[in-house]
């Protein structure tokens, strides 16, 4: 075994592989950009290195940055984590050539499967059944039209590097093919740095699943059962499981094997992972798609129901150790189940979001595993990749395990990252999803149920409250607090007067909540306010309903509220909330005017109301970088045109005019770095646009 390990990624990737190297008692290597100087994993490695500036190419995609770093640490070998260079032949034969071992496979598999038109080609030679689609390499973008066209509409594009979905677009109408293929260019060339495409017929209601395959040097090649990966959005998983419900015994068996043949043909050594489509209403019918040569972010399902730890045979096949097992001796016990939990705003598109971790609770114990590269204090900006962290459930059986991955799901909190995991939760609960019925394409048709259109109404109300019982600074040995700066509305020989907090959580409505106490219990009454609306002057009166705000207003009661805890009845139901509090006791916040409630979806409401736009003006959806300008000042432009593209976390954004006019106002170039809702551009309307609209 090495004695020192470089890990050559960042974030949960690189905690994940620490942790087996703590338990082997190998010393590790963090390494980090400016931007992740504080980051968790660069604190769990033994040592770090900096290696270059925020942006990946100029440090974490820096094979010299990174080969450098090894040799001043010491290290015997590099893990580069799944990802990033994972499945970079040219990086594998830098190690190699620099006598360090990549603890991967050889550089020559990981170009042969790495090209995805030479792999299908390999792997069909080995009996392997694959997807139709286009023929030949470097296609230009006119003949993968004329092939798109030739196999028939819908059809996938797919860029031939990499993975994970980026640069994959589905196309139904063939007249868009030309505008498509160029944004699946710019994606594959950006997250992969060759734009090189294919074409593949589309598979309706397809199921994605794939087998996990570990090989040693000494020709031993094992499949450690199926993972189903059919719940994805925008091409990518968000969650999979092990075993998949739709296969039988034969059908696992003999996909197994052919996972096994596609391994061999290449010549594989470590672990890996083929993928293959399967119809749902023929599984014997599946056929190849890719293999993963690296580790996949899904591995922990095959870990719980195998027992095996696939980073700790990563390591030992990488030190030439034989496998020590048979095919007959890998069992497939329980069922386990992983969510991918991304800085990602469901309620704006599912757009990337940013921030600071301000408080943060990860779920542990009782079939629970949390997999994450998280910290309170951390930034999450948009250089990288989206995902924070996965939170695995396993069970006895497939019922169990989501039941306990929902549950942990409702227990993850990240305060200052608006997170999809409330949506996750929503989406284990879905009918199809208990039930097993899943496509690739379910998420994509449900998810206008699967997003709130509101906040719910006890959400406001324990914010409110939440607010009333915030604590200010402590008092000094002989300091008198002034009771008329409390914010209880007491007030002194008289009723206590109704206080009006008013809330704004990005993306929905104002809502003013009315607080009065009311004997032992505090009265709050509630509404949503539209735009221009203001809040009423505070009243007074006995206590009952208080009257109602703008809007239509419900009251709730407060039953009993402290430091830690709001208990409130709305409509006859009670509810419980908990409270995050900072260590000094204060309620954590952006500039003492933000709190998280923790119950349904952690939201933020802020007293400050959010700046707002005219219908005029575009602003950017996400922080991010503008990659394309295709407009200047003074340029007449239609009704939804393209103007800009704004990219975050490897994601591009299509800024379109909301109606026909003239670009009176450019703010930005290609290349400007934007933050959230900053203005970009300001389309003024022509005359009568906005009555034709």
């Amino acid at each position: 075994m090495f004695d020192t390990v470089l890990v050559a990624n960042r974030g949960e990737i690189a905690v994940r592989v620490i942790r087996t190297l703590r338990e082997l008692g190998v010393r590790s290597v963090a390494v980090f950009s400016d931007a992740d100087a504080d980051a968790r994993h660069v604190r769990e490695a033994d040592t770090a290195v900096r290696i270059g500036p925020a942006p990946a190419s100029e440090s974490y995609l820096s094979a010299d940055r990174l080969l450098e770093a090894a040799r001043r640490s010491g290290a015997q070998a590099v893990h580069p984590g799944y990802g990033f260079l994972a499945e970079n032949a040219g990086f594998a034969q830098a190690c190699a050539d620099a006598g360090l071992v990549f603890i991967g496979p050889p550089a020559a598999a990981i170009a042969l499967m790495g090209d995805k038109i030479r792999a299908k080609e390999t792997v069909a030679a080995a009996g392997v059944p694959v997807v139709p689609g286009s023929t030949g390499s470097a296609l230009t973008d006119g003949q993968l039209a004329e092939a798109a066209r030739e196999i028939g509409m819908p059809v996938l594009l797919k860029p031939s590097a990499g993975g994970g979905g980026k640069g994959m677009r589905l196309v139904h109408d063939a007249a868009l093919l030309a505008e498509e293929i160029a944004a699946a260019r710019r994606e594959a060339r950006a997250s992969f740095g060759d734009d090189t495409l294919l074409v593949e017929r589309w598979i309706d209601r397809p199921r994605h699943i794939e087998i996990q395959v570990m090989a040693d040097a000494h020709g031993n090649v094992l499949h450690l059962g199926e993972r189903e990966c059919s719940l994805q959005r925008r091409h990518q998983k968000i969650i999979e499981e092990a075993p998949s419900v739709l296969l039988d015994e034969a059908t696992r068996a003999a996909m197994g094997e052919a996972a096994v043949r596609a391994a061999r043909s290449c010549g594989y050594v470590g672990a890996g992972t083929v993928e293959f489509i399967v119809p749902g209403g023929d599984p014997a019918a599946y056929c190849f798609m890719e293999m993963n040569t690296r580790l996949q972010v899904e591995h922990p399902v095959t870990e719980l129901i195998t027992g095996l730890d696939l980073v700790e045979w990563q390591l030992r096949v990488a030190a030439g150790e034989r496998l020590p097992y048979a095919q007959a001796d890998i069992t497939l016990t329980g069922h386990a189940v992983e969510a991918r939990v991304c800085a990602e705003d469901p309620a704006r598109g599912f757009l990337p979001s940013g921030g600071t971790v301000l408080a943060l609770h990860e779920p542990r114990g009782g079939g629970v595993r949390t997999d994450s590269g998280l910290g309170e204090g951390g930034e999450v900006g948009s250089l990288y990749d989206p995902m924070l962290s996965k939170v695995i459930a396993y069970g006895p059986d497939r019922a169990t395990a989501l039941r306990r991955l929902r549950a942990a799901l409702a227990d993850t909190v990240v305060l200052g990252v608006p997170t999809n995991a409330g949506f996750l939760r929503r989406l284990l609960g879905h009918p199809a999803v208990v039930a097993g019925d899943l496509d690739t394409g379910l998420v994509e048709r449900e998810v206008d149920t699967l997003v709130p259109d509101g906040v719910p109404e006890e959400v406001y109300a324990a914010a409110a409250l939440l607010r009333q019982h915030s604590p200010g600074p402590a008092p000094g040995p002989r300091t008198w607090t002034d009771p008329f700066s409390a914010g209880d509305g007491w007030r002194l020989g008289g009723t206590p007067a109704r206080t009006l907090r008013h809330f704004h959580i990005p993306g929905h409505d104002p809502v003013q909540v009315g607080l009065r106490p009311c004997g032992a219990a505090t009265e709050l009454t509630f509404g949503h306010v539209g735009e221009g609306g203001r809040p009423p002057a505070p009243d007074s009166g006995s206590c009952g309903p208080l009257g109602p705000l703008p809007g239509s207003a419900e009251t709730a009661r407060i039953i009993a509220a402290d430091e830690r805890r709001v208990t409130l009845e709305l409509a006859g139901v009670t509810h419980s909330f908990a409270h995050t509090a900072s260590p000094e006791g204060r309620w954590l916040g952006r500039d003492g005017d933000t709190w998280h409630v923790r119950d349904h979806d952690p939201v933020e409401a802020s007293l400050t109301g959010a700046a707002r736009s005219g219908a005029d003006t575009l602003a950017a959806p996400m922080p991010g970088t503008v990659t394309v300008v295709k407009v200047a000042v003074g340029d007449e432009v239609a009704a939804g045109q393209s103007l800009l593209v704004v990219e975050a976390m490897k994601m591009e954004h299509v800024i379109s005019a909301p109606h026909a006019g003239t670009v009176t106002e450019l703010d930005v170039t290609a290349g400007t770095t934007v933050a959230m809702d900053q203005v970009l551009a300001v389309v003024t309307p022509v005359a009568g646009a906005g009555e034709e609209a």
